[in-house]
């Protein structure tokens, strides 16, 4: 699929780390883009450099997603939004982990994700095809290393991320028939607004964890990997790490 004019995107997590990073590559071309996040600052700001649109939702209400999807007809649709809380199963004190905190995760990494690409998939469907192959659109939903290596105390983003990419390939065939595919990106240790939240030195430490290369990863690559999955046509119902080849540690 080729980015351009005719591929409007919306993207989830979009005011920031990730998502904005792909927002600014697929509108450098041309594609219109729609923001989808809680924070209206930094959304509204970020719609006015690239000339795209935010709109304010909480991707967990199904409704608020259907009434910001209303008559966009997007090609291109990616699901950034996350956030990644830490508790043990069992705390030092002997409390079990919070389940308000498990089911809160559950909500915005999976449930977010399942509303905004579902109703995208649908308003996808009913557009014409776009080239020879019946290609209608391109799903990408972000997941984590830590689907597969989930460290002591992420059980819930663990179990999120990991539901995400047990998702992929079942609904790649569904929408096989509508020229849709679906496809997820397993990040490792990128350099987010999470990330830059940690002290310099820890940030550093993190980074020196990776094989090659030895840095976290920068939000642009992660665009670059985004762009290409949309425009490889064979790329379908995958689950890809995008993560300089770490393996996280039990902790």
């Amino acid at each position: 699929m080729k980015i351009g004019a005719d591929t409007p995107a919306v993207i989830t997590g979009g005011a920031s780390g990730l998502g904005a990073a792909t927002a600014r590559n697929l509108a450098a071309s041309g594609a219109p883009v729609l923001l989808l996040d809680l924070n209206v600052e930094a959304g509204e700001a970020l719609a006015t450099e690239i000339g795209g649109t935010f709109i304010q939702t909480d991707v967990t209400d199904g409704d608020q997603v259907a009434a910001a999807l209303k008559g966009q007809a997007p090609r291109i649709c990616i699901c950034c939004a996350g956030v990644a809380p830490g508790a043990r199963t069992v705390s030092r004190d002997g409390a079990p982990h919070d389940a308000a905190m498990f089911e809160r995760t559950v909500q915005i990494n999976l449930m977010g994700t399942f509303h905004v690409a579902a109703q995208s998939a649908a308003q996808m469907a009913a557009l014409p095809p776009l080239d020879s192959d019946g290609t209608r659109g391109a799903i990408v939903m972000t997941a984590s290393v830590a689907a597969f290596e989930g460290q002591i105390g992420q059980i819930a983003y663990g179990a999120s991320k990991g539901a995400v990419t047990a998702m992929t390939l079942p609904m790649a065939r569904d929408l096989a028939k509508s020229g849709i595919r679906v496809n997820t990106l397993a990040p490792g240790l990128f350099k987010t607004p999470m990330m830059e939240g940690l002290p310099q030195e820890a940030q550093d430490s993190l980074g020196a964890a990776v094989p090659f290369p030895a840095r976290l990863g920068d939000p642009g690559e992660f665009a670059s990997m985004v762009r290409h999955i949309l425009e490889n046509d064979m790329l379908n119902g995958s689950t890809i790490r995008l993560d300089g080849a770490i393996r996280l540690a039990p902790r």
